[in-house]
């Protein structure tokens, strides 16, 4: 078992920066990659951001790309989203997702075992 806690999240005016951050615990040496995904109201769960376990490898949804970086530390369990120029479409609720192997591959929340609790991100216009 692996278990994902997300922090980070708050109120932010549109064109700031948030940072999040998730840590992992348990049996953490098994995950093969680590993702972000997001939830608005209404909406389906979306990916936004995925890195591999050595970090040689990152990928991001297009509607991010550019503003978001994703970046991880396996000494210390964790993995961030750094988020820039953010949007009033970027509210939503930002979830830690840790996957065992992409055999869906990266974007499909399929690939993810294990999912943290979430964290609110609200970007004021």
């Amino acid at each position: 078992q692996v278990q994902l806690v997300e922090s980070g999240g708050g109120l932010v005016q549109a064109g700031g920066s948030l940072r999040l951050s998730c840590a992992a615990s348990g049996r953490t040496s098994g995950t093969y990659a680590m993702g972000w995904f997001r939830q608005a109201p209404g909406k389906e769960r979306e990916f936004v951001a995925a890195i591999s376990r050595a970090s040689s490898n990152t990928y991001y949804a297009d509607s991010v790309r550019g503003r978001f970086t994703i970046s991880r530390d396996n000494a210390k369990n964790t993995v961030n989203l750094q988020m820039s120029s953010l949007k009033a479409e970027d509210t939503a609720v930002y979830f830690c997702a840790a996957s065992l192997g992409l055999l869906f591959g990266v974007p499909n929340i399929k690939s993810y075992k294990y999912w943290g609790q979430g964290t609110q991100v609200t970007v004021s216009s």
